[in-house]
């Protein structure tokens, strides 16, 4: 499987669980593993009274799924370990996705049960790719779907991501490119804006104010290193003082000033005013401090600019977890022939059978609900839209999902997908899923 990418990056191979290359030992000495089969990623359930949810991570997904090798470093240690035997080391040694995988385009709103990603293939490649698959989706998803609803609740004031510290380094950079993907202008990461081209921003910390002796000091020398459009962060001390000081020292070209403490409704409210008076009708509010969506839609009425947000985006808003499964829905039997597979217990049973998913639009282009055919295409009234797009083919990565090209596109998407929600997405109260996903059986 070949792809291309700006950075270098480590084999994926071992992101995974023990117990995948254990029952890939155990299928090679039964045959099974070299059945044809698909496997299906989807959500039983959205969080807890959300109403959509935001495929993300595709991208990041492929990418990995092309460095899913096993090299020398990799193969000693299973030895070593004795996690599998030499049959099935020999196996890995040689291993290299070969399948087809369609889903989702990335941005693309899902439902409970939407076939988010499909996995054509030997059982034994699709069976060691799980735990990689669900990691990133489960992930990904979570940060794109919570950045979503915050983008709502902002309406056309800009958001920037800058939660890098609330999280772990790599899950920074994916949640910093999920965040983009959903509609936030920006973010704080560098190492995001080297791997996939993204706007970064940032300016200055309190310690920045305290290191100096005066207030006025610290921002003296931040106009002068960055310039008078710079934005001051102005509640260090005193916020009505820190806001007078900034524009005494950087006149009506100061370019913001950054609130991250208090009442920030009542707060954005006076410190506009003052603003004003004091000439700068256009210097922008910039409001941070633990906002969420809630928080977020909460500010609509005072005059803030843009939003920066850190913990709540990269935890999910309470959601960090997709809640994403992958399984095997059907496989080929002794005759080579498919057949339906899938679990039957009560509080996880899954539809068995490979999936193909359209979104039924109204007249007006509004979608209406989710159609899932098993086994067969749903019939297009006209207007609806197919959901599936081929990502690889024959191991081979298809063009244009990858990489800042991939970013962009998904970011499209997401932005489309959006207009063509019902308006009940828009609401962040309690509710049930914006659209039904129905089954259509042949």
């Amino acid at each position: 499987m070949s792809t291309s990418a700006g950075w270098d990056r480590p084999r994926t191979s071992l992101y995974t669980d023990h117990y995948e290359l254990t029952m890939l030992q155990a299928a090679l000495h039964s045959g099974a593993a070299h059945r044809e089969s698909v496997f299906e990623a989807f959500a039983r359930r959205l969080p807890d009274g959300r109403r959509y949810g935001i495929v993300g991570g595709t991208g990041r997904l492929l990418e990995g799924i092309a460095d899913f090798r096993f090299g020398d470093t990799e193969i000693d240690f299973l030895r070593r370990t004795k996690v599998v035997n030499e049959e099935t080391l020999d196996y890995l040694a040689g291993f290299s996705f070969s399948g087809d995988i369609w889903g989702y385009a990335e941005g693309e709103a899902y439902f409970p049960n939407s076939p988010i990603l499909i996995v054509e293939s030997t059982f034994a490649e699709a069976c060691i790719l799980e735990t990689y698959i669900l990691s990133i989706l489960n992930h990904d998803s979570a940060i794109a779907s919570a950045a979503s609803r915050m983008i709502t609740a902002a309406g056309n004031r800009p958001c920037v991501e800058m939660g890098s510290r609330r999280t772990q380094e790599e899950s920074a950079v994916s949640a910093a490119r999920a965040a983009i993907i959903a509609g936030f202008d920006s973010t704080s990461n560098l190492e995001a804006g080297l791997r996939y081209g993204l706007k970064t921003v940032g300016t200055a910390a309190h310690s920045f104010t305290l290191v100096h002796d005066t207030e006025q000091e610290a921002f003296e020398a931040q106009i002068a290193s960055m310039g008078a459009g710079t934005a001051l962060l102005v509640d260090t001390y005193d916020v009505e003082a820190g806001v007078r000081t900034a524009v005494e020292l950087a006149g009506d070209k100061l370019g913001a000033v950054r609130l991250d403490s208090g009442d920030l409704v009542a707060q954005a409210q006076w410190v506009r005013q003052l603003l004003d008076d004091l000439g700068n009708e256009r210097t922008r509010i910039i409001v941070t401090s633990d906002l969420d969506e809630f928080a977020i839609a909460a500010l609509q009425s005072a005059p803030v600019d843009s939003y920066g947000v850190g913990t709540s985006l990269v935890t999910g808003s309470g959601a960090p977890t997709a809640s994403l499964v992958y399984k095997l829905v059907s496989r080929t039997d002794d005759d080579g022939d498919f057949v339906s597979v899938a679990k039957a217990a009560k509080n996880k049973a899954s539809m068995g059978g490979r999936k193909y998913a359209l979104r039924k639009l109204n007249e007006r282009g509004t979608a209406t609900q989710e159609i899932v055919g098993i086994g067969h295409r749903p019939d297009d009234d006209g207007n609806d839209r197919p959901l599936l797009q081929q990502f690889v083919k024959n191991g081979e990565l298809l063009p244009g999902w990858t990489g800042a090209e991939g970013v962009l596109r998904a970011r499209k998407r997401h932005a489309e997908t959006m207009k063509e929600l019902p308006a009940v997405v828009n609401r962040l109260q309690r509710g049930e899923a914006a659209i039904p996903t129905i089954y259509e059986e042949n």
